[in-house]
């Protein structure tokens, strides 16, 4: 019987156990009006950083504020909630009635007070109480245009001249954020004047920095005047754990060319500050727009010497603190791409070459965070054509680890491009680049970035899949490669080609159904065919096994190759043996492919009733595709009787009822199909 009552006190719950869990009832609905831009991340980071931002804001429920999940009523919402009296605990946790059954209440009563005392005690008490209640339903989701902005004013009334006296506090941070966000241009740039002057303290406080932020990004008018207050402190607040990222986002994705001088006249020197770059007419801010350019135009060699002193040891300062994270963002590469080319300038080669190496010396280990921006990337790429043979295989070994990410980066992946093009040691590329670009073939090559990284290691600055810019800035680094790199260029493209082909034609002949499916992947499986060194028989039948498969697809869910445009594309343009070239009108054949090999291949693997249903039934892309090979079959022979079977036997296949059947048929690429065959 004893045993019968503990198992049944065990059974029963506890109070907090018997209470329903507390939901928020807003309604999760994603935020569609606003497409804020991201900067940028380094290659080195393997998961997205997680920073605050619309969404963390208490707007969605989420975040690490108490009164998210509450509504928006603070403290208080938690007043409500039942404690459990210690007391009434036995040794082995099992609950038992309490002594006295008010004595929980009781305890409540007076902590409840207790804390209404403490609150009252604070200062602006009584306003952060009503914000919190007009707060609560400005920042739901659910609601009209025209209800939100009348709670927005009504919210926008109550701390309205107190906003810079409340706005470092995190609760009420979230509120100013609140009508930033959902208010009008004129609530927007009423809170932007009533915070002047206070912005410095702000972006160092690990809440109102988002509001910073906010302010950076939607006050246009007010952010030369926002970032101008950072002056004299820009290198101490890169290096802050809050400020960091806000002046990171604010010269990446905000701010204009005249508004980011604000952030870069602090690496220049007090010298260039105070005289320099003054503010006032046209001319001063066209010349301020140049950076450090503009600066050292007409300076004699003592003035340049003393400018370019002071941005190195401003750049060093960033660079021996890595940890703080100043050496991945945008504003710092963008002064360290200006001090490279102004030392470019100087008349003495000798001094150009130590300037250059001191840099190289104190951030060599640090380059991997640096290749994801525009200017970094040229950074990189510029220590690697100036770099001597050591020095470049010191940058590979610092890259290895991230070049996956990097060939999936736009500006990254010029540095990969870049060491390809200038690194003489190919057995060093071979195993520190190459290698690692192919086994990551199949990670890669659905993005365009990928498919940009494996075309380059075979048919590099290719207009075909680089834009004119990519190739003009890897032009860039021609002049210095003349000088630096031994080896000729055509010789290394061959080399770098070679190694490549075989573990790319193994990828294919392991994958290549799967990646001929895919828009891009059948680019790069055209590329490697027609270009690649090595035996492709494999590669070969593996392509021809796909086409091979019953037509129409059974499945309705998976078509047939040759249904897929871009699939039929490739393999039209590997009959004809190369692409088509618009400005000469022919074929530009190549010497690692041989089209009427292929052909041969095709009508030995392809059974007839898929060659004949293609041209008759379904997308009729296949009329195009038998229409190339009946051209190089007849044609690419000269004579010989090699293929000379083939041809045959694709005649036979093409009699007067399947040649009626396409006459008849509505089709694509009939006619042209019906002309072809003519010629068999």
């Amino acid at each position: 019987m004893v045993a019968a009552k503990n198992s049944k006190k065990r059974q029963a719950p506890t109070k907090l156990e018997s209470q329903p869990k507390r939901r928020s009832t807003e309604k999760e609905i994603p935020d569609t009006k606003s497409t804020e831009k991201k900067r940028s991340r380094p290659v080195t980071h393997r998961f997205p950083i997680v920073e605050e931002s619309d969404s963390d804001l208490g707007d969605e429920g989420s975040g690490d504020w108490e009164d998210v999940d509450d509504g928006g009523q603070g403290d208080d919402a938690m007043d409500d909630e039942p404690l459990l009296d210690e007391d009434a605990m036995d040794v082995e946790g099992e609950s038992k009635p309490p002594k006295d059954p008010n004595a929980a209440r009781e305890s409540h009563k007076a902590q409840k007070a207790l804390l209404e005392q403490r609150k009252a005690a604070k200062p602006h008490s009584t306003l952060l109480t009503d914000a919190k209640r007009v707060w609560s339903l400005a920042r739901q989701k659910n609601i009209p245009s025209a209800e939100r902005q009348k709670h927005v004013q009504d919210l926008m009334n109550v701390i309205r001249g107190k906003v810079k006296e409340i706005v470092f506090k995190h609760d009420a941070s979230r509120i100013v954020q609140t009508i930033v966000k959902w208010g009008r241009q004129k609530e927007r740039d009423e809170i932007a004047l009533e915070l002047k002057g206070k912005y410095r303290d702000l972006i160092q406080n690990k809440y109102s920095k988002f509001l910073v932020s906010k302010l950076i990004r939607l006050c246009p008018t007010h952010r030369a005047s926002i970032l101008q207050e950072f002056q004299s402190n820009i290198l101490r607040l890169l290096l802050h754990r809050e400020a960091t990222s806000v002046l990171a986002d604010a010269f990446e994705l905000y701010a204009n060319a005249y508004e980011r001088t604000f952030l870069l006249r602090d690496f220049y020197g007090k010298e260039a500050l105070l005289f320099g770059m003054t503010q006032g007419s046209d001319e001063d801010k066209e010349r301020a727009k140049k950076g450090l350019a503009g600066l050292l135009e007409g300076a004699n060699d003592e003035k340049k010497k003393r400018m370019l002193s002071a941005v190195k040891e401003n750049l060093l300062l960033v660079f021996n603190n890595p940890d703080k994270g100043a050496v991945t963002h945008a504003v710092v590469h963008r002064v360290f791409w200006e001090y490279l080319a102004a030392i470019s300038t100087l008349p003495d080669e000798a001094e150009q070459e130590k300037l250059r190496r001191e840099m190289f010396e104190s951030c060599q280990d640090v380059l991997a965070e640096m290749v994801h921006t525009k200017d970094g990337s040229r950074i990189v790429r510029e220590f690697i054509a100036q770099g001597t043979a050591k020095d470049r295989k010191q940058i590979l070994k610092v890259l290895k680890p991230h070049i996956e990410r990097m060939c999936i980066d736009d500006e990254a992946q010029l540095v990969l491009f870049t060491a390809l093009d200038v690194i003489d040691d190919t057995k060093l590329l071979s195993k520190s680049l190459i290698s690692e670009v192919t086994t990551s073939a199949n990670n890669i090559y659905t993005k365009p970035q990928g498919l940009r990284a494996l075309t380059y290691l075979l048919a590099p600055r290719t207009k075909r899949h680089l834009m004119p810019s990519q190739i003009a800035s890897l032009e860039e680094t021609d002049p210095i490669r003349a000088k630096t790199s031994k080896k000729d260029a055509e010789s290394r493209v061959e080399e770098v080609r070679k190694f490549a082909s075989e573990a790319l034609i193994e990828w294919i002949a392991k994958s290549g159904e799967a990646v001929l499916r895919e828009p891009r992947g059948s680019l790069v499986v055209t590329e490697i065919m027609l270009y690649a060194d090595g035996d492709k028989s494999q590669a070969t039948q593996t392509l021809l096994q796909a086409l091979a498969s019953p037509y129409p697809s059974p499945s309705p869910s998976s078509q047939h190759i040759i249904d897929l445009a871009w699939s039929s594309r490739t393999i039209k343009t590997l009959l004809q043996g190369g692409h088509y070239n618009k400005k000469t009108q022919l074929i530009d054949y190549t010497s690692a492919w041989n089209a009427k090999d292929f052909a041969i291949a095709f009508i030995k693997a392809v059974p007839k009733e898929v060659v004949v249903a293609m041209c008759t039934e379904g997308e009729r892309n296949g009329a195009f595709v038998v229409a190339t090979l009946c051209e190089t079959i007849t044609g690419a022979g000269n004579g010989e009787s090699e293929g000379d079977e083939e041809r045959k036997k694709l005649k036979s296949w093409f009699g007067k009822k399947e040649r009626n059947a396409v006459r008849d048929g509505s089709g694509r690429g009939k006619d042209l199909l019906l002309e072809k065959l003519v010629l068999l």
